[in-house]
């Protein structure tokens, strides 16, 4: 093998563990782009899709499906390190290649750390829908079962079979706990742990790509993402349809309330910021930024209650205040840290996703309430519409903020 042929296939092997563990697409080809060129192959070409990589050189060529059955952020960030390190070609090909399988053979987080964040992440986000410290707590048990589900045997299912039953178990979990008499606001407890199976993942990286106009790979994620949505709801709503075939009829749920003592600033933002942490876990963030993730998170929340209280209708609004935040202090914190702007913006942005527009939308079709299904499920859609617009609007800014630096360190 030429050394051309092999830096392109170390190239490749460098985007591939980027892609399978949550990297966006942008990411991934300069990525392998900048690995190519620095061991002088300048006239490779890479066109990166959601779930699969094509590569060309002068002498070469090379197509790979990659299935993405998980992430682990910790990878894209070692990667993203080991880019930086091979800058000028100076590093041997044969030491590219031990560093990146040691990378790829790399272990993930710990089970129990997996689940603990679970636990945590669902009990605190509980608390931001609403919920009392009796729904926190409550919630944090079922979070503990649905965080073992998903870890030792949701793995093992397909995506849309894993979300449905995760939707299900979660949904009858937190209706077996209230009718046990631990916790006081069922929705509020299905709407935090429901949470712990949204696709943050490609939901974040969808909008991503489709900023950095690679609209095919942005639009499959997106599809999946929302294809995931629709999956947990089902699944709740058949958690409702199976309590009602045992209690003779549809468990009645009043109005969404909340909690008059967990709707405080104090206890809001803390709730936020440790629920964030937790989620950080479940995408495999490296332990040493979890403080910044959970900072990312709740300073992203604390912009959305600014905007929220000044009126119910006002939640499109301040999720996309929330997604600006969220997305700026995410780009700070990559050039700060000099870290993959996506480990604090999947981890952070997870707050704002419409988890309560998931479970009123299927609570509404399984009661035949069309109407209001159709309601809550499109304000649930002008939310994400508007997370994705602000993560959109900031990303083009410092895109372009970006090329302009390069531009100016050329010309100097």
């Amino acid at each position: 093998m030429t050394g051309e042929e092999r830096a392109l296939r170390l190239a490749i092997d460098a985007g591939h563990i980027l892609l399978e563990n949550g990297a966006e697409i942008g990411r991934v080809e300069n990525t392998m782009e900048h690995i190519a060129s620095s061991y002088g192959v300048n006239d490779g070409s890479f066109f990166v899709l959601s779930n699969g990589i094509i590569a060309t050189g002068q002498h070469y060529a090379s197509a790979a499906h990659i299935p993405i059955r998980g992430m682990q952020l910790s990878r894209v960030v070692e990667v993203n390190q080991l880019s930086r390190e091979v800058k000028g070609g100076t590093m041997p090909l044969d030491e590219l290649d031990s560093r990146l399988k040691t990378i790829r053979a790399s272990k993930g987080k710990p089970w129990w750390e997996v689940i603990l964040g679970i636990a945590f992440g669902v009990s605190s986000f509980s608390i931001l829908f609403g919920g009392s410290l009796t729904d926190a707590a409550a919630t944090f048990v079922c979070g503990l079962l649905l965080g073992a589900f998903m870890t030792f045997v949701g793995t093992h299912l397909s995506r849309i079979f894993s979300n449905l039953l995760g939707g299900l178990l979660g949904g009858l979990l937190c209706i077996l706990s209230v009718n046990l008499g631990f916790g006081d606001h069922l929705p509020n407890m299905i709407i935090g742990t429901i949470i712990a199976l949204v696709p943050g993942v490609p939901f974040t990286n969808g909008m991503l790509d489709i900023a950095n106009e690679a609209y095919i790979a942005g639009s499959t994620r997106l599809k999946h993402a929302f294809l995931a949505f629709l999956c947990i709801a089902a699944g709740v709503a058949l958690a409702f349809i199976l309590e009602g075939l045992f209690s003779k009829g549809l468990m009645q749920i009043g109005m969404p309330t909340k909690d008059a003592l967990t709707s405080a600033w104090y206890i809001q933002l803390p709730a936020a910021f440790i629920g964030t942490v937790g989620f950080s876990a479940l995408f495999g963030a490296p332990r040493k930024y979890y403080l910044y993730c959970g900072l990312a998170g709740m300073m992203g929340w604390c912009a959305y209650l600014w905007v929220e209280t000044t009126g119910p209708e006002r939640v499109v609004a301040a999720a996309f205040c929330g997604a600006l935040t969220v997305a700026t202090i995410s780009g700070v914190l990559a050039v700060i840290l000099k870290c993959p702007t996506t480990v604090f913006l999947i981890c952070g942005i997870i707050p704002l996703v419409p988890g309560g527009g998931i479970f009123w939308t299927a609570y509404y079709l399984v009661g035949d309430q069309l109407r209001q299904a159709a309601t809550m499920g499109f304000t649930a859609l002008k939310v994400a519409i508007a997370i994705a617009g602000g993560i959109i609007l900031i990303n083009a800014i410092s895109g372009r903020l970006h090329k302009r630096h390069r531009k100016e360190v050329r010309l100097s």
